[in-house]
């Protein structure tokens, strides 16, 4: 069975640096994901450096199809010296995951990571020596729901010297992970939540570089996204058709296309009147429907909100506005979104205290799409 690698990281900065000395590669390849964690020496530019060449070099490489030793060796020679402490070093954890669950997965210096699945799994590691280095690698196999978390040592050390003496130890981010994840759908919610609780540790000025990667393996969930209306309206009855036949989840956005397939559906629309954001125009809904919104509108809204979800690692999406439900729905409960744009011009972006004409709703759909795609879903457009 093939399933969705749903795949993502947040880092915090050590308090006072500009740059992070923890650096993450995620590479999509034919049959799987590669996922390399490195952590440079220190904190700042030096740092910076060792961690990005480590990660890039991983990354590539094992794409590539070379084996673990000739990574690390290559890793070894290549990383530049520091000058005060006269070594080249950096930590590393590197995996990849295939789509029929199979993992490879070789850690070095960094925290062991953290497994959440149904018990039955016994990882055996071995350890190698590479270039002097001692390298431990494993193979084992994820099952549906699994979860993989890699942090930096900076999540180890959390609250160290503050709240708490010897910081957040092993066991104790183990058992958090255990209590919470179980609750939260997307790896993107599950390395969020960690981070939140290494930060608030720190009481917000992070004595280290702070890295968690959540590796989560998941069924295919598919949503179908219908933004209209068609460039003829001949086909308003085939695309009603096709939309609602397909698998997963239905989204319309845009009260043009929503009046389409209440139409065709012979179905009430009933629009809601509550204005949760001033900015958000309402919802409304239909039977058959997972989600009506408005369209260009809350379309760049919600473009705008994945933005900030993607870089800010403690951005809230809590609310029940149109747009934040739409991202709701585009991050947790999606890893195929189907794209139904339609090509006519809007006939309520004819009014002139309205200026929005197609090249722009156009422009905003394929933002959405871009989003998608950094998150690494999958994004199919039919033009229609």
């Amino acid at each position: 069975m093939s399933y969705f690698i749903d795949v993502a990281f947040e880092k915090v900065n050590k308090f006072g640096e500009e740059l992070c000395g923890d650096k993450v590669e995620i590479v999509r390849v034919d049959d799987g994901v590669i996922v390399v964690l490195a952590d440079g020496l220190g904190s700042g530019v030096k740092a910076n450096i060792l961690a990005t060449i480590t990660a890039k070099i991983a990354a590539t490489m094992l794409k590539e199809g070379a084996d673990i030793i000739e990574t690390v060796d290559t890793i070894v020679n290549t990383l530049p010296v520091c000058k005060v402490r006269n070594i080249a070093y950096a930590t590393f954890t590197l995996m990849k995951i295939f789509y029929d669950g199979k993992v490879y997965m070789a850690e070095y210096d960094n925290p062991p990571v953290f497994i959440i699945n149904n018990g039955n799994l016994n990882i055996d590691k071995r350890e190698i020596v590479i270039a002097n280095k001692k390298v431990k690698e494993s193979n084992f196999k994820l099952q549906e729901g699994d979860i993989i978390t890699v942090v930096s040592d900076g999540a180890i050390h959390a609250g160290v010297g503050s709240l708490l003496n010897l910081g957040w130890q092993w066991e104790n981010i183990n058992e958090f992970l255990n209590r919470r994840t179980p609750g939260l759908k997307c790896a993107k919610n599950i390395s969020k939540d960690l981070i939140e609780a290494c930060n608030d540790l720190y009481m917000g000025k992070p004595g280290d570089d702070t890295t968690v990667v959540a590796v989560k393996l998941r069924e295919h969930e598919v949503i179908n996204l219908f933004t209209g209306p068609p460039a003829d309206q001949k086909n308003d009855k085939w695309v009603v058709e096709q939309l609602m036949n397909s698998k997963g989840k239905k989204i319309i956005c845009g009260g043009t296309a929503a009046n389409i397939v209440s139409r065709e559906l012979r179905r009430e629309l009933e629009v809601s009147m509550d204005f949760i954001d001033r900015d958000v125009p309402p919802t409304a809904s239909m039977k058959g429907i997972d989600l009506i919104t408005e369209g260009v509108l809350t379309l760049s809204k919600a473009v705008e909100k994945l933005k900030n979800y993607s870089k800010y690692s403690l951005y809230d999406l809590s609310l029940e506005d149109g747009a934040s439900k739409l991202v709701r729905m585009l991050t947790e409960d999606c890893t195929y979104l189907n794209l139904w744009v339609g090509k006519s011009v809007n006939p309520a972006h004819q009014n002139p205290y309205f200026p929005i004409d197609l090249s722009i709703k156009l422009k905003i759909v394929e933002d959405l799409a871009d989003e998608m795609k950094k998150m690494g879903k999958e994004v199919k457009f039919i033009n229609i």
